[in-house]
Protein backbone atom coordinates (compact mmCIF):
# COMPACT_ATOMS: atom_id res chain seq x y z
CA UNK A 1 0.00 0.00 0.00
CA UNK A 2 1.46 3.51 -1.04
CA UNK A 3 2.55 5.99 1.63
CA UNK A 4 -0.76 7.95 -0.04
CA UNK A 5 -3.36 5.48 0.76
CA UNK A 6 -1.63 5.30 4.47
CA UNK A 7 -2.25 9.11 5.18
CA UNK A 8 -5.79 9.42 3.66
CA UNK A 9 -7.12 5.85 4.58
CA UNK A 10 -5.17 4.43 7.04
CA UNK A 11 -6.62 1.01 9.31
CA UNK A 12 -8.17 2.41 11.60
CA UNK A 13 -10.75 5.71 12.36
CA UNK A 14 -9.28 9.32 12.58
CA UNK A 15 -11.99 9.58 15.61
CA UNK A 16 -11.97 5.59 17.03
CA UNK A 17 -13.06 5.65 20.74
CA UNK A 18 -12.91 9.45 20.70
CA UNK A 19 -17.06 9.56 21.39
CA UNK A 20 -17.92 7.16 24.09
CA UNK A 21 -20.08 5.05 21.84
CA UNK A 22 -19.71 1.22 21.91
CA UNK A 23 -17.35 0.27 18.93
CA UNK A 24 -19.62 -2.76 17.47
CA UNK A 25 -18.20 -3.77 14.61
CA UNK A 26 -14.54 -3.72 13.86
CA UNK A 27 -13.85 -4.97 9.54
CA UNK A 28 -10.22 -5.54 9.19
CA UNK A 29 -8.01 -5.96 5.79
CA UNK A 30 -10.89 -7.18 3.70
CA UNK A 31 -10.61 -8.45 0.46
CA UNK A 32 -12.28 -10.03 -2.09
CA UNK A 33 -11.98 -11.94 -5.61
CA UNK A 34 -13.72 -13.23 -8.01
CA UNK A 35 -13.08 -16.09 -10.45
CA UNK A 36 -13.73 -15.30 -14.21
CA UNK A 37 -12.46 -16.74 -17.54
CA UNK A 38 -8.70 -16.89 -17.65
CA UNK A 39 -7.97 -15.48 -13.83
CA UNK A 40 -9.11 -13.90 -11.17
CA UNK A 41 -10.69 -10.35 -10.49
CA UNK A 42 -9.88 -8.12 -7.07
CA UNK A 43 -13.33 -6.08 -6.59
CA UNK A 44 -11.92 -5.36 -2.97
CA UNK A 45 -8.79 -4.87 -1.70
CA UNK A 46 -7.55 -4.27 1.92
CA UNK A 47 -10.69 -2.53 3.05
CA UNK A 48 -10.72 -1.41 6.31
CA UNK A 49 -13.88 0.25 8.47
CA UNK A 50 -14.86 0.87 12.58
CA UNK A 51 -18.91 1.25 12.86
CA UNK A 52 -19.96 2.22 16.75
CA UNK A 53 -23.85 1.54 18.37
CA UNK A 54 -25.95 4.46 17.32
CA UNK A 55 -24.41 5.68 14.11
CA UNK A 56 -23.95 5.78 10.77
CA UNK A 57 -21.18 5.67 8.73
CA UNK A 58 -21.19 6.00 4.69
CA UNK A 59 -19.47 4.31 2.22
CA UNK A 60 -19.74 6.25 -1.19
CA UNK A 61 -17.95 5.76 -4.37
CA UNK A 62 -18.56 5.26 -8.45
CA UNK A 63 -20.46 2.24 -9.53
CA UNK A 64 -17.95 -0.65 -9.42
CA UNK A 65 -15.85 0.75 -6.73
CA UNK A 66 -16.91 -2.07 -4.71
CA UNK A 67 -18.86 -0.79 -2.48
CA UNK A 68 -21.92 -3.65 -2.57
CA UNK A 69 -19.41 -6.41 -2.72
CA UNK A 70 -17.88 -4.73 0.81
CA UNK A 71 -21.41 -5.08 2.29
CA UNK A 72 -22.36 -8.50 1.22
CA UNK A 73 -19.24 -9.70 2.73
CA UNK A 74 -20.75 -8.57 6.10
CA UNK A 75 -23.66 -10.10 5.50
CA UNK A 76 -22.08 -13.76 3.88
CA UNK A 77 -23.99 -12.83 0.49
CA UNK A 78 -21.00 -13.88 -1.88
CA UNK A 79 -21.48 -15.87 -4.69
CA UNK A 80 -19.46 -19.33 -5.06
CA UNK A 81 -16.76 -17.90 -7.24
CA UNK A 82 -15.57 -15.49 -4.44
CA UNK A 83 -12.89 -15.96 -2.18
CA UNK A 84 -12.07 -13.81 1.17
CA UNK A 85 -8.54 -12.84 1.49
CA UNK A 86 -6.89 -14.89 4.18
CA UNK A 87 -5.94 -12.57 6.78
CA UNK A 88 -9.15 -11.12 6.74
CA UNK A 89 -11.39 -9.95 9.90
CA UNK A 90 -14.81 -8.68 10.67
CA UNK A 91 -15.48 -8.74 14.63
CA UNK A 92 -19.14 -8.81 15.87
CA UNK A 93 -19.21 -9.10 19.76
CA UNK A 94 -15.47 -10.40 20.04
CA UNK A 95 -16.10 -12.88 17.29
CA UNK A 96 -14.55 -13.23 13.79
CA UNK A 97 -18.13 -13.38 11.45
CA UNK A 98 -16.04 -14.60 8.54
CA UNK A 99 -15.81 -17.96 10.39
CA UNK A 100 -18.80 -18.62 11.19
CA UNK A 101 -20.99 -21.84 9.43
CA UNK A 102 -24.02 -20.79 7.27
CA UNK A 103 -26.41 -21.72 10.48
CA UNK A 104 -24.61 -18.95 12.70
CA UNK A 105 -24.81 -16.49 9.35
CA UNK A 106 -28.60 -17.40 9.19
CA UNK A 107 -29.34 -16.57 12.42
CA UNK A 108 -27.29 -12.83 12.06
CA UNK A 109 -28.69 -12.28 8.93
CA UNK A 110 -32.23 -10.40 9.37
CA UNK A 111 -32.26 -10.42 13.19
CA UNK A 112 -28.78 -8.96 13.86
CA UNK A 113 -27.65 -8.13 10.46
CA UNK A 114 -30.07 -6.09 8.09
CA UNK A 115 -29.99 -5.18 4.14
CA UNK A 116 -31.98 -3.15 2.07
CA UNK A 117 -30.72 -3.66 -1.61
CA UNK A 118 -30.33 -1.64 -4.44
CA UNK A 119 -32.82 -3.27 -6.39
CA UNK A 120 -36.18 -3.78 -4.81
CA UNK A 121 -37.89 -5.86 -7.91
CA UNK A 122 -35.15 -8.66 -8.29
CA UNK A 123 -35.39 -8.68 -4.33
CA UNK A 124 -38.99 -9.32 -4.23
CA UNK A 125 -40.86 -12.65 -4.90
CA UNK A 126 -43.26 -12.05 -7.68
CA UNK A 127 -45.26 -14.75 -7.01
CA UNK A 128 -45.76 -13.41 -3.38
CA UNK A 129 -48.23 -11.10 -2.04
CA UNK A 130 -46.02 -8.07 -0.13
CA UNK A 131 -47.94 -9.17 3.18
CA UNK A 132 -47.05 -12.82 3.16
CA UNK A 133 -43.50 -11.64 2.15
CA UNK A 134 -43.40 -9.14 5.51
CA UNK A 135 -44.66 -11.74 7.35
CA UNK A 136 -42.39 -14.55 6.62
CA UNK A 137 -39.33 -12.38 7.96
CA UNK A 138 -41.67 -11.43 11.16
CA UNK A 139 -41.78 -15.21 11.80
CA UNK A 140 -38.84 -16.52 10.86
CA UNK A 141 -37.28 -14.94 13.95
CA UNK A 142 -40.27 -14.13 16.59
CA UNK A 143 -42.86 -16.71 17.82
CA UNK A 144 -45.83 -14.84 17.22
CA UNK A 145 -49.22 -15.78 15.85
CA UNK A 146 -50.42 -14.84 12.39
CA UNK A 147 -53.14 -12.36 13.18
CA UNK A 148 -49.92 -10.30 14.95
CA UNK A 149 -47.69 -10.58 12.22
CA UNK A 150 -50.07 -9.46 9.94
CA UNK A 151 -50.84 -6.13 12.18
CA UNK A 152 -46.97 -5.94 12.52
CA UNK A 153 -46.66 -6.14 9.05
CA UNK A 154 -49.54 -3.20 8.12
CA UNK A 155 -47.91 -1.14 10.78
CA UNK A 156 -44.38 -1.20 9.05
CA UNK A 157 -46.11 0.05 5.80
CA UNK A 158 -47.50 2.28 7.40
CA UNK A 159 -44.42 3.85 8.94
CA UNK A 160 -42.70 3.62 5.71
CA UNK A 161 -45.53 5.96 4.34
CA UNK A 162 -47.01 3.70 2.22
CA UNK A 163 -50.55 4.78 0.88
CA UNK A 164 -53.58 2.39 1.90
CA UNK A 165 -51.30 -0.14 3.96
CA UNK A 166 -54.06 -2.77 4.02
CA UNK A 167 -55.09 -3.16 0.92
CA UNK A 168 -51.19 -3.12 -0.29
CA UNK A 169 -50.54 -6.05 1.98
CA UNK A 170 -52.29 -8.34 -0.79
CA UNK A 171 -51.11 -6.74 -3.67
CA UNK A 172 -48.20 -7.94 -5.80
CA UNK A 173 -44.81 -6.41 -6.13
CA UNK A 174 -45.31 -5.58 -10.20
CA UNK A 175 -48.54 -3.92 -8.81
CA UNK A 176 -46.45 -1.05 -6.80
CA UNK A 177 -44.30 1.54 -8.15
CA UNK A 178 -40.65 1.34 -7.98
CA UNK A 179 -40.71 4.13 -5.22
CA UNK A 180 -43.14 1.84 -2.90
CA UNK A 181 -41.22 -1.49 -4.04
CA UNK A 182 -38.22 0.14 -2.38
CA UNK A 183 -40.64 1.00 0.39
CA UNK A 184 -41.50 -2.98 1.31
CA UNK A 185 -38.06 -3.08 0.97
CA UNK A 186 -37.28 -1.05 4.17
CA UNK A 187 -40.19 -2.08 6.29
CA UNK A 188 -38.71 -6.06 5.57
CA UNK A 189 -35.42 -4.45 6.59
CA UNK A 190 -36.79 -2.69 9.86
CA UNK A 191 -39.23 -5.79 10.75
CA UNK A 192 -36.90 -7.02 13.58
CA UNK A 193 -35.30 -3.90 14.89
CA UNK A 194 -31.53 -4.97 13.68
CA UNK A 195 -28.96 -4.27 15.60
CA UNK A 196 -26.68 -2.71 11.92
CA UNK A 197 -28.57 -2.07 8.98
CA UNK A 198 -26.94 -1.66 5.89
CA UNK A 199 -28.24 0.38 3.20
CA UNK A 200 -27.37 -0.01 -0.52
CA UNK A 201 -28.55 2.91 -2.09
CA UNK A 202 -31.85 2.97 -0.07
CA UNK A 203 -33.32 5.70 -1.59
CA UNK A 204 -32.52 5.23 -5.15
CA UNK A 205 -36.04 4.85 -6.61
CA UNK A 206 -37.68 7.12 -4.30
CA UNK A 207 -38.77 10.89 -4.61
CA UNK A 208 -36.96 13.43 -2.77
CA UNK A 209 -39.79 14.27 -0.32
CA UNK A 210 -40.38 10.40 0.41
CA UNK A 211 -36.37 10.11 0.01
CA UNK A 212 -35.95 12.62 2.99
CA UNK A 213 -39.16 11.33 4.96
CA UNK A 214 -37.40 7.49 4.65
CA UNK A 215 -34.04 8.79 5.73
CA UNK A 216 -35.15 10.45 8.75
CA UNK A 217 -37.61 7.36 9.54
CA UNK A 218 -34.43 5.42 9.82
CA UNK A 219 -32.51 7.95 11.81
CA UNK A 220 -35.59 8.00 14.20
CA UNK A 221 -35.88 4.08 14.11
CA UNK A 222 -31.54 4.27 15.03
CA UNK A 223 -32.06 6.79 17.87
CA UNK A 224 -35.17 4.51 19.65
CA UNK A 225 -33.17 1.86 19.16
CA UNK A 226 -29.50 2.38 19.20
CA UNK A 227 -29.26 0.82 15.47
CA UNK A 228 -26.55 1.02 13.17
CA UNK A 229 -26.23 2.05 10.08
CA UNK A 230 -24.34 1.42 6.91
CA UNK A 231 -25.51 3.34 4.18
CA UNK A 232 -23.78 2.60 0.97
CA UNK A 233 -24.23 5.37 -1.62
CA UNK A 234 -23.47 7.86 -4.46
CA UNK A 235 -25.56 10.65 -3.33
CA UNK A 236 -23.32 13.22 -1.71
CA UNK A 237 -26.59 15.23 -0.43
CA UNK A 238 -27.70 12.36 1.63
CA UNK A 239 -24.17 11.36 2.81
CA UNK A 240 -23.76 15.16 4.01
CA UNK A 241 -27.14 15.22 5.91
CA UNK A 242 -27.16 11.78 7.53
CA UNK A 243 -23.58 10.47 8.28
CA UNK A 244 -21.36 11.09 11.18
CA UNK A 245 -18.23 9.33 9.28
CA UNK A 246 -17.46 8.64 5.72
CA UNK A 247 -15.18 6.14 3.68
CA UNK A 248 -14.66 7.02 0.14
CA UNK A 249 -13.57 4.14 -2.50
CA UNK A 250 -12.77 3.75 -5.78
CA UNK A 251 -11.80 0.41 -7.53
CA UNK A 252 -11.99 -1.58 -4.66
CA UNK A 253 -9.62 0.51 -2.18
CA UNK A 254 -10.88 3.02 0.51
CA UNK A 255 -9.09 6.33 -1.35
CA UNK A 256 -9.74 8.37 1.86
CA UNK A 257 -12.03 8.45 5.25
CA UNK A 258 -12.51 11.60 7.77
CA UNK A 259 -15.79 12.59 9.94
CA UNK A 260 -18.14 13.65 7.29
CA UNK A 261 -18.30 17.37 8.32
CA UNK A 262 -14.04 17.55 7.76
CA UNK A 263 -14.35 15.13 4.60
CA UNK A 264 -16.68 17.62 2.75
CA UNK A 265 -14.27 20.52 3.72
CA UNK A 266 -11.46 19.57 3.49
CA UNK A 267 -11.07 17.00 1.18
CA UNK A 268 -7.59 15.59 0.49
CA UNK A 269 -7.51 12.76 -1.84
CA UNK A 270 -7.74 13.89 -5.68
CA UNK A 271 -10.76 11.47 -6.02
CA UNK A 272 -13.02 12.93 -3.14
CA UNK A 273 -12.45 16.17 -4.38
CA UNK A 274 -13.53 15.20 -8.15
CA UNK A 275 -16.50 13.56 -6.36
CA UNK A 276 -17.74 16.66 -4.75
CA UNK A 277 -17.57 18.30 -7.69
CA UNK A 278 -19.69 16.16 -9.92
CA UNK A 279 -23.11 18.11 -9.63
CA UNK A 280 -25.27 17.77 -13.07
CA UNK A 281 -24.58 21.12 -14.44
CA UNK A 282 -25.65 22.73 -17.34
CA UNK A 283 -29.00 23.30 -19.21
CA UNK A 284 -30.64 21.82 -21.93
CA UNK A 285 -29.98 24.05 -25.87
CA UNK A 286 -32.29 26.09 -26.65
CA UNK A 287 -35.05 24.88 -29.28
CA UNK A 288 -35.66 26.19 -32.27
CA UNK A 289 -38.73 27.96 -33.19
CA UNK A 290 -41.68 25.84 -34.66
CA UNK A 291 -40.53 22.59 -34.12
CA UNK A 292 -42.66 20.13 -35.23
CA UNK A 293 -44.58 17.78 -32.78
CA UNK A 294 -43.63 14.03 -32.52
CA UNK A 295 -45.80 13.11 -29.59
CA UNK A 296 -49.30 13.56 -28.34
CA UNK A 297 -51.69 12.35 -25.85
CA UNK A 298 -54.73 14.37 -25.32
CA UNK A 299 -56.91 12.97 -22.46
CA UNK A 300 -55.16 9.90 -21.77
CA UNK A 301 -56.34 7.79 -18.72
CA UNK A 302 -55.77 4.68 -17.05
CA UNK A 303 -56.82 3.30 -14.35
CA UNK A 304 -56.51 0.10 -12.33
CA UNK A 305 -58.95 -2.28 -10.18
CA UNK A 306 -57.81 -2.95 -6.65
CA UNK A 307 -59.22 -5.01 -4.01
CA UNK A 308 -59.99 -4.11 -0.52
CA UNK A 309 -61.21 -6.66 2.59
CA UNK A 310 -61.17 -10.55 3.08
CA UNK A 311 -62.11 -13.42 0.81
CA UNK A 312 -65.39 -13.87 1.26
CA UNK A 313 -66.41 -9.70 1.30
CA UNK A 314 -64.23 -8.81 -1.62
CA UNK A 315 -64.68 -4.69 -2.00
CA UNK A 316 -63.60 -4.12 -5.40
CA UNK A 317 -62.16 -0.13 -6.24
CA UNK A 318 -60.73 1.82 -9.04
CA UNK A 319 -57.56 3.74 -8.36
CA UNK A 320 -57.25 6.50 -11.16
CA UNK A 321 -53.54 6.15 -12.09
CA UNK A 322 -53.57 8.99 -14.84
CA UNK A 323 -56.31 11.34 -14.99
CA UNK A 324 -57.41 12.43 -18.13
CA UNK A 325 -53.63 13.93 -18.87
CA UNK A 326 -52.61 15.68 -22.48
CA UNK A 327 -49.06 16.41 -23.42
CA UNK A 328 -47.52 17.37 -26.32
CA UNK A 329 -43.52 16.80 -27.10
CA UNK A 330 -41.77 18.27 -29.55
CA UNK A 331 -38.54 17.08 -32.13
CA UNK A 332 -35.71 17.35 -30.38
CA UNK A 333 -37.18 18.54 -27.20
CA UNK A 334 -36.57 16.87 -23.36
CA UNK A 335 -39.76 16.90 -21.28
CA UNK A 336 -39.07 16.37 -17.63
CA UNK A 337 -42.05 14.13 -15.92
CA UNK A 338 -41.95 14.45 -12.14
CA UNK A 339 -43.36 13.64 -8.64
CA UNK A 340 -43.93 11.44 -6.15
CA UNK A 341 -43.15 7.44 -6.66
CA UNK A 342 -47.01 6.52 -7.26
CA UNK A 343 -47.86 10.20 -8.46
CA UNK A 344 -48.59 8.32 -12.28
CA UNK A 345 -45.34 9.39 -14.41
CA UNK A 346 -44.37 5.78 -15.35
CA UNK A 347 -47.99 4.86 -16.32
CA UNK A 348 -48.40 7.72 -18.06
CA UNK A 349 -45.07 7.33 -19.95
CA UNK A 350 -46.00 3.55 -21.10
CA UNK A 351 -49.47 4.58 -21.88
CA UNK A 352 -48.23 7.18 -24.51
CA UNK A 353 -46.01 4.27 -25.71
CA UNK A 354 -48.75 1.48 -25.72
CA UNK A 355 -47.23 -0.53 -22.92
CA UNK A 356 -50.28 0.09 -20.83
CA UNK A 357 -53.58 0.06 -21.81
CA UNK A 358 -55.43 2.99 -21.62
CA UNK A 359 -59.17 3.57 -20.47
CA UNK A 360 -59.55 6.40 -23.01
CA UNK A 361 -57.67 9.47 -24.67
CA UNK A 362 -56.18 9.40 -28.02
CA UNK A 363 -52.17 9.23 -28.78
CA UNK A 364 -50.82 10.74 -31.74
CA UNK A 365 -47.29 9.78 -32.74
CA UNK A 366 -45.06 12.01 -35.77
CA UNK A 367 -49.11 13.16 -37.09
CA UNK A 368 -50.29 9.13 -36.70
CA UNK A 369 -52.96 7.79 -34.41
CA UNK A 370 -51.73 4.75 -32.33
CA UNK A 371 -53.88 4.49 -29.64
CA UNK A 372 -56.21 2.41 -31.18
CA UNK A 373 -53.11 0.38 -33.18
CA UNK A 374 -52.93 -3.25 -32.29
CA UNK A 375 -49.81 -4.66 -31.16
CA UNK A 376 -48.76 -6.10 -34.48
CA UNK A 377 -49.75 -2.94 -36.16
CA UNK A 378 -47.07 -1.03 -33.32
CA UNK A 379 -44.30 -3.07 -34.51
CA UNK A 380 -42.92 -1.29 -37.25
CA UNK A 381 -43.06 1.60 -34.72
CA UNK A 382 -40.87 0.38 -31.75
CA UNK A 383 -37.50 1.03 -33.36
CA UNK A 384 -38.84 4.49 -33.65
CA UNK A 385 -39.59 4.61 -30.08
CA UNK A 386 -37.56 3.22 -27.48
CA UNK A 387 -37.36 3.01 -23.80
CA UNK A 388 -34.60 2.97 -21.00
CA UNK A 389 -36.19 1.23 -17.15
CA UNK A 390 -36.26 2.52 -13.97
CA UNK A 391 -34.48 -0.89 -12.83
CA UNK A 392 -32.33 -2.27 -15.53
CA UNK A 393 -31.19 -5.52 -13.92
CA UNK A 394 -35.43 -6.39 -13.98
CA UNK A 395 -35.17 -5.56 -17.87
CA UNK A 396 -31.84 -7.45 -18.96
CA UNK A 397 -32.40 -11.42 -19.59
CA UNK A 398 -30.09 -12.91 -16.84
CA UNK A 399 -29.48 -15.67 -19.79
CA UNK A 400 -28.34 -13.71 -22.45
CA UNK A 401 -24.95 -11.59 -22.64
CA UNK A 402 -24.66 -8.54 -23.17
CA UNK A 403 -23.60 -8.55 -26.84
CA UNK A 404 -27.15 -10.57 -27.85
CA UNK A 405 -28.79 -8.19 -25.16
CA UNK A 406 -28.52 -5.55 -27.17
CA UNK A 407 -28.23 -7.18 -30.71
CA UNK A 408 -31.60 -8.80 -29.84
CA UNK A 409 -33.73 -5.49 -30.84
CA UNK A 410 -31.10 -4.95 -34.01
CA UNK A 411 -32.43 -8.60 -35.19
CA UNK A 412 -35.80 -7.86 -34.26
CA UNK A 413 -36.84 -4.93 -36.41
CA UNK A 414 -34.08 -5.86 -39.20
CA UNK A 415 -31.52 -3.42 -38.91
CA UNK A 416 -27.73 -3.51 -39.76
CA UNK A 417 -26.16 -5.22 -42.96
CA UNK A 418 -25.59 -8.68 -41.53
CA UNK A 419 -23.55 -10.07 -38.43
CA UNK A 420 -20.29 -8.11 -38.74
CA UNK A 421 -22.30 -4.60 -39.09
CA UNK A 422 -24.77 -5.48 -36.26
CA UNK A 423 -22.11 -6.20 -34.12
CA UNK A 424 -20.32 -2.96 -35.01
CA UNK A 425 -23.48 -1.49 -33.90
CA UNK A 426 -23.41 -3.28 -30.59
CA UNK A 427 -19.67 -2.18 -29.77
CA UNK A 428 -20.58 1.62 -31.13
CA UNK A 429 -23.53 1.60 -29.12
CA UNK A 430 -21.79 0.79 -25.84
CA UNK A 431 -19.39 2.93 -26.51
CA UNK A 432 -21.67 6.16 -26.81
CA UNK A 433 -22.86 4.98 -22.91
CA UNK A 434 -19.72 4.38 -21.45
CA UNK A 435 -19.01 1.11 -21.73
CA UNK A 436 -16.05 -0.78 -23.14
CA UNK A 437 -16.64 -2.54 -26.29
CA UNK A 438 -15.37 -5.85 -25.12
CA UNK A 439 -17.66 -7.30 -22.57
CA UNK A 440 -20.02 -8.72 -25.38
CA UNK A 441 -19.85 -12.03 -23.48
CA UNK A 442 -20.53 -11.39 -20.73
CA UNK A 443 -23.70 -11.05 -18.57
CA UNK A 444 -25.61 -8.61 -16.54
CA UNK A 445 -25.18 -10.38 -13.10
CA UNK A 446 -21.60 -9.52 -13.46
CA UNK A 447 -21.82 -5.73 -13.81
CA UNK A 448 -22.85 -2.75 -11.00
CA UNK A 449 -26.20 -1.29 -11.17
CA UNK A 450 -24.78 1.98 -12.84
CA UNK A 451 -22.89 -0.34 -15.76
CA UNK A 452 -26.22 -2.53 -16.23
CA UNK A 453 -28.68 0.91 -16.57
CA UNK A 454 -25.13 2.18 -19.16
CA UNK A 455 -26.03 -1.28 -21.00
CA UNK A 456 -29.79 -0.60 -20.96
CA UNK A 457 -29.61 2.89 -22.26
CA UNK A 458 -27.01 1.08 -25.02
CA UNK A 459 -29.57 -1.43 -26.27
CA UNK A 460 -32.08 1.69 -26.61
CA UNK A 461 -29.52 3.99 -28.51
CA UNK A 462 -28.48 0.98 -31.29
CA UNK A 463 -31.77 1.05 -32.55
CA UNK A 464 -31.43 4.35 -33.63
CA UNK A 465 -34.83 5.50 -32.24
CA UNK A 466 -36.70 9.35 -32.50
CA UNK A 467 -38.28 9.06 -29.36
CA UNK A 468 -36.69 7.59 -26.22
CA UNK A 469 -38.96 7.19 -22.72
CA UNK A 470 -35.72 7.80 -20.29
CA UNK A 471 -37.82 6.24 -16.81
CA UNK A 472 -35.47 6.81 -13.98
CA UNK A 473 -32.36 6.29 -16.06
CA UNK A 474 -29.75 7.93 -13.96
CA UNK A 475 -31.13 6.97 -10.77
CA UNK A 476 -28.79 4.03 -10.04
CA UNK A 477 -25.68 5.73 -11.13
CA UNK A 478 -23.15 7.60 -9.41
CA UNK A 479 -22.93 11.48 -9.85
CA UNK A 480 -19.67 11.29 -11.99
CA UNK A 481 -21.45 8.93 -14.56
CA UNK A 482 -24.62 10.80 -13.94
CA UNK A 483 -22.85 14.30 -15.53
CA UNK A 484 -21.46 11.58 -18.26
CA UNK A 485 -24.87 10.25 -19.00
CA UNK A 486 -26.54 13.69 -19.40
CA UNK A 487 -23.64 14.98 -21.58
CA UNK A 488 -24.37 11.81 -23.57
CA UNK A 489 -27.83 12.10 -23.81
CA UNK A 490 -27.32 15.69 -24.99
CA UNK A 491 -25.09 15.14 -27.79
CA UNK A 492 -27.39 12.15 -29.17
CA UNK A 493 -30.31 14.74 -29.26
CA UNK A 494 -28.17 17.11 -31.40
CA UNK A 495 -26.43 14.48 -33.43
CA UNK A 496 -29.74 12.48 -34.36
CA UNK A 497 -32.45 14.82 -33.49
CA UNK A 498 -33.94 12.65 -30.50
CA UNK A 499 -36.88 13.55 -28.43
CA UNK A 500 -36.71 12.72 -24.73
CA UNK A 501 -39.45 12.08 -22.15
CA UNK A 502 -37.24 12.19 -18.90
CA UNK A 503 -39.18 10.63 -16.15
CA UNK A 504 -37.31 11.52 -13.02
CA UNK A 505 -37.73 12.68 -9.37
CA UNK A 506 -33.88 14.23 -9.34
CA UNK A 507 -34.59 17.54 -9.62
CA UNK A 508 -31.01 18.76 -10.31
CA UNK A 509 -30.77 15.89 -13.49
CA UNK A 510 -33.94 17.75 -14.58
CA UNK A 511 -32.78 21.36 -14.58
CA UNK A 512 -29.81 20.51 -16.65
CA UNK A 513 -31.63 18.48 -19.04
CA UNK A 514 -34.86 19.39 -19.88
CA UNK A 515 -36.83 21.93 -21.75
CA UNK A 516 -39.97 22.22 -19.93
CA UNK A 517 -41.03 20.38 -17.16
CA UNK A 518 -44.22 18.43 -15.93
CA UNK A 519 -44.90 18.12 -12.32
CA UNK A 520 -47.41 15.31 -11.46
CA UNK A 521 -49.16 14.39 -8.06
CA UNK A 522 -52.53 12.06 -7.76
CA UNK A 523 -52.69 10.79 -11.49
CA UNK A 524 -53.12 14.85 -12.43
CA UNK A 525 -50.59 17.89 -13.59
CA UNK A 526 -50.44 19.93 -11.03
CA UNK A 527 -48.06 22.58 -12.47
CA UNK A 528 -46.24 22.68 -16.02
CA UNK A 529 -43.98 25.20 -18.23
CA UNK A 530 -40.38 26.07 -18.94
CA UNK A 531 -37.72 24.17 -16.47
CA UNK A 532 -36.14 27.26 -15.15
CA UNK A 533 -39.60 29.16 -14.43
CA UNK A 534 -41.10 26.03 -12.63
CA UNK A 535 -37.96 25.32 -10.84
CA UNK A 536 -37.01 28.82 -9.94
CA UNK A 537 -40.73 30.29 -9.02
CA UNK A 538 -42.45 27.18 -8.49
CA UNK A 539 -46.44 28.33 -8.44
CA UNK A 540 -47.99 25.32 -6.45
CA UNK A 541 -47.36 24.18 -3.16
CA UNK A 542 -46.36 20.53 -4.06
CA UNK A 543 -43.82 21.60 -6.54
CA UNK A 544 -42.54 24.07 -4.12
CA UNK A 545 -41.86 20.99 -1.26
CA UNK A 546 -40.24 18.91 -4.35
CA UNK A 547 -37.97 22.01 -5.31
CA UNK A 548 -36.87 22.50 -1.38
CA UNK A 549 -36.28 18.94 -0.74
CA UNK A 550 -33.94 18.71 -3.82
CA UNK A 551 -32.10 22.22 -3.83
CA UNK A 552 -32.37 23.27 0.26
CA UNK A 553 -31.09 19.59 1.48
CA UNK A 554 -28.00 20.01 0.04
CA UNK A 555 -27.22 23.75 1.16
Amino acid sequence: MSETMHSFAPAERHDLNLHGRKLLLDARGIGVDFKVEGGKVAAVKDVSFQLHRGETIAIVGESGSGKSVTARTLMGLLSKRATIAKGARIEFEGKNILEFSEAQMRNLRGNRFSMIFQEPMSSLNPVYSIGKQITEVIHLHNRVNRAEAIRRARDLLEEVQIPEPEARLRQFPHQLSGGQRQRVMIAMALANQPDVLIADEPTTALDVTVQAQILNLIKNLQARHGMAVILITHDLTIVRQFSDYVYVMQAGEVKEHNTTEALFTNPRHAYTRHLLASEPKGTANPLPENTPVILEGKDVRVSFTLKRGGMFRPDYFDLVAVDSLSLDLRRHETLGLVGESGSGKTTFGQALIRLVSMQGGEVTFDGERIDQKSRQEMRPLRSRMQIVFQDPFASLNPRMSIGQIIEEGLIVNAIGDGRKDRLERVKQALRDAGMPDTILSRFPHEFSGGQRQRIAIARAIALEPEFILLDEPTSALDLSVQAQIIDLLRKLQDEKGLSYLFISHDLKVVRALCHRVIVMQRGQIVEQGPVADVLSRPQHDYTARLVRAAFEIAA
